[in-house]
């Protein structure tokens, strides 16, 4: 069964409910077990579905996402993938349909989409990993520059994300991402079934605010990959918190690049994994 914005034309399906008003989430029916017993009954769970990213017309990528601020997600991973250096070198944003759209630059920007063009689908756990070397990142990340950010403030952040995830508490199914303020203010929090499409589409959404960002911190609800602090790195984001552990090349890339990096950041406790020296005394 295929829980979708537009079905597959296949055998008949039991009936999908998608819910008006977030586009996130439908309801399909499930037989729940209790013990010996068992009913069926009506559950929420998010959507997940592929969206085409084209530049100039030609595929550079499929992500599977759930569907909502899109242009924010292409946007973001334009920037982030090292593709775009600005987001003001975008001229357009086109949807073609439900599953793809077609990225128009402005005239002076010149790219070569053979370059980037990925011949898979990015799953929506872990994207593309390994696929850049620390190195790379290095070439391509913007420093975050010279903050300092209280322990106060950052045992509260997990929270305080956890908190703007309104399609989780309908589905229990998402990851969030957030950008906050070194302050623990939420710039934009974004929620999806992939964490780095969520951290995409929060940084695809403050970059239309303001670009270069300002410091601030990246706030995410799972693990800390090797992707989403490269991600956080080539935006200029200079610390990623995150509730629960870090992968060991996460910690390498984010000590060699002087980020704060920390994890099991849960009811006022956490772990500093790199960037010891961004805590304020």
């Amino acid at each position: 069964m295929r829980c979708a914005l537009d079905p597959m034309p296949s055998a008949p399906q039991t009936e999908l409910i998608v819910h008006p008003m977030s586009k996130r989430s439908c309801e399909v029916s499930v037989e729940r077990h209790d013990g010996l017993r068992r009913r069926t009954s009506a559950d929420v769970v998010a959507l997940e579905d592929p969206l085409e990213i084209r530049l100039r017309g030609t595929p550079l990528a499929v992500v599977m996402r759930t569907p909502g601020d899109d242009a924010e997600l292409v946007t973001g991973f334009l920037l982030t993938e090292g593709i775009l250096l600005a987001p003001d070198e975008i001229a357009t944003i086109e949807r073609l349909d439900a599953s793809r759209v077609d990225v128009q630059l402005r005239d002076s920007v010149i790219v070569d989409p053979a370059r980037f063009q990925r011949n898979l689908f990015m799953s929506s756990s872990c994207g593309v990993c390994g696929k850049a070397s620390i190195e790379a990142v290095q070439f391509f990340s913007r420093p975050a520059g010279a903050f300092a950010v209280s322990a106060e403030i950052i045992g509260g952040l997990t929270q305080a994300l956890r908190a703007q995830q309104p399609t989780f508490d309908e589905t229990g199914g998402l990851h969030a991402a957030g950008i906050f303020a070194l302050d623990g203010v939420a710039t934009v929090v974004r929620e999806d079934v992939g964490r780095h499409n969520a951290t995409d589409k929060a940084i695809g959404a403050a970059a239309a605010r303001t670009w270069p960002l300002p410091p601030g911190l990246l706030v995410v609800s799972g693990r800390q990959s090797f992707e989403i602090v490269q991600k956080a790195a080539v935006a200029g984001i200079g610390g990623v918190i995150g509730v629960s552990a870090p992968s060991s090349l996460a910690v390498e890339l984010a000590g060699s690049l002087g980020m704060l990096l920390i994890g099991f950041a849960r009811n006022g406790g956490f772990n500093v994994y790199a960037g010891a020296e961004r805590l304020a005394p």
